[in-house]
């Protein structure tokens, strides 16, 4: 099920994202406490990188959460170094991890240190890495969400496998990727889009309204998932 937001700019989007984020978080602490002692004592946010979400994460840097109970991991990233200028992990450090935010933990998802595969298989043996309790997706004009692109060799594994974590290598995108696997994006607890421009908006109306090979159509017509879009025209 989708529930479109709609806003005139982005500055309204990003502050009315990061509050609908900030009452989420709250509300997952607030259950987590009550039932200390029953799994993690955290919650966790995964974010997206890209252009867009970079206000929306910036004001939500400033909310005055318990940071220090929120683990910060991403929805995907390449497969480069932190350092590089097109990793995720760099750009959320640059970002939300930042003023208030800078108490919460970090969870990357490369390690470029060992190979793609390797580093997958650990992610989805690690039993801490337990499925977000919010996340801020992005959609590219192909549909895609994550890293979850319907050009790579590993589609048909991403939407279909029960592990939490996918290697990715995309026909028309740069970059190997690590992304988290549909069947993981559909257990999350609460999942937001953040998009903007009237083509982007074809592209999740036409996605939604019939299935299509994408991602975003994938989960769009899931009836078991809630996804809350934040639309700006520009």
């Amino acid at each position: 099920m989708i529930e479109l937001h709609t806003f005139d700019d982005q500055r309204a989007q990003s502050d009315a994202l990061a509050k609908a984020v900030g009452d989420a978080l709250q509300a997952s602490l607030t259950a987590r406490a009550a039932s200390a002692g029953n799994g993690p004592s955290h919650v966790t946010l995964a974010v997206s990188g890209g252009s867009s979400p970079r206000p929306f994460l910036q004001t939500l840097s400033t909310e005055p959460f318990d940071w220090a109970r929120i683990a910060v991991t991403l929805v995907d990233d390449r497969w480069l170094p932190e350092t590089d200028n097109d990793s995720n992990s760099r750009f959320a450090h640059e970002t939300l991890l930042q003023n208030a935010a800078k108490a919460a933990a970090f969870w990357p998802l490369v390690d470029t240190s060992q190979s793609l595969e390797a580093h997958v298989a650990a992610l989805n043996a690690d039993a801490r890495r337990t499925l977000p309790d919010v996340a801020v997706l992005g959609m590219g004009e192909d549909g895609h969400t994550a890293s979850i692109f319907a050009d790579a060799p590993e589609w048909d594994f991403a939407i279909t496998t029960p592990d939490h974590f996918v290697a990715v290598h995309p026909g028309a995108a740069p970059h190997a990727r690590v992304s988290w696997s549909m069947s993981a994006l559909k257990q999350m607890g609460r999942l937001f889009l953040l998009i903007a421009g009237p083509r982007k908006l074809d592209v999740l109306n036409a996605a939604a309204a019939a299935p299509q090979k994408n991602a975003i159509s994938q989960l769009a017509n899931d009836k078991g998932v809630r996804l809350d879009v934040y639309w700006c025209e520009k």
